[in-house]
């Protein structure tokens, strides 16, 4: 069997989120996101990691949104809540766009490898958490996801069995942000429905899939990560 995508294929279909589409936006009205370039959409993740220091990947369980054991979210909530309305929105533009780059068969793969098993959801959520490890990370992923081997999070995983890399709670961020600054996010859900008619979204996963749970091509296509998660490593 390979990867579990719930009997369909992905579409990056956004959650729906109190009544709205959740992040597949292109910004409040005519907003394009060119407030949040890739240089300050990361800047707010590296300064969120920051401020939470050696607790920046305290994430123990799969069902993590609130959990508080977590700051990391809450770092990130803050920082987007101190900034206009339309910056904001043009955050969930960015990460929209950050995500779709890492829908990718092989990396969706190692997920599968790393959880023991992957469905649609799973892999939106895997996405968000590695955007949370921080760009070199998350770059070195999308293009070698056996790479992520090197994280410890994902180490802590296949040696200890315990940790998680997948993040839902980030997914929320922005809107979340959002109705803390301006005490509702209905505004922020019709821009974001109103993008999401406007913007290209990848229909399909890119690159090569295969068999994860054939071994011996997982192994030889993610030859670290196999072992780490066979237990071959110590």
């Amino acid at each position: 069997m390979g990867l579990n995508t719930g009997g369909g294929v992905y579409l990056g279909t956004p959650r729906t989120v109190g009544g709205g589409c959740h992040h597949a936006g292109m910004g409040l009205g005519e907003g394009t996101g060119e407030g949040m370039d890739g240089e300050r959409w990361w800047g707010i993740v590296h300064d969120a990691r920051a401020a939470v220091g050696a607790r920046a990947d305290d994430r123990d369980a799969a069902d993590d949104r609130d959990a508080a054991d977590d700051p990391l979210v809450e770092a990130v909530t803050e920082r987007l809540a101190r900034l206009s309305p339309e910056d904001i929105v043009a955050f969930d533009v960015r990460y929209v766009a950050i995500t779709d780059s890492a829908y990718r068969r092989p990396l969706w793969n190692a997920a599968y490898l790393i959880e023991g098993g992957c469905g649609d959801d799973g892999f939106m959520d895997f996405r968000a958490g590695l955007m949370l490890q921080g760009r070199a990370a998350f770059e070195r992923a999308v293009a070698d996801p056996d790479s992520l081997a090197d994280l410890p999070v994902v180490r802590r995983m296949g040696i200890e069995g315990r940790g998680w890399l997948g993040c839902e709670g980030f997914s929320y961020a922005a809107r979340d942000a959002y109705r803390r600054a301006r005490g509702e996010a209905g505004t922020f859900d019709a821009a974001m429905e109103a993008a999401l008619k406007r913007t290209a979204r990848p229909a399909r996963p890119e690159g090569d899939d295969w068999d994860v749970e054939d071994e011996a091509e997982t192994l030889r296509r993610l030859p670290r990560l196999a072992a780490l998660f066979s237990g071959a490593e110590s």
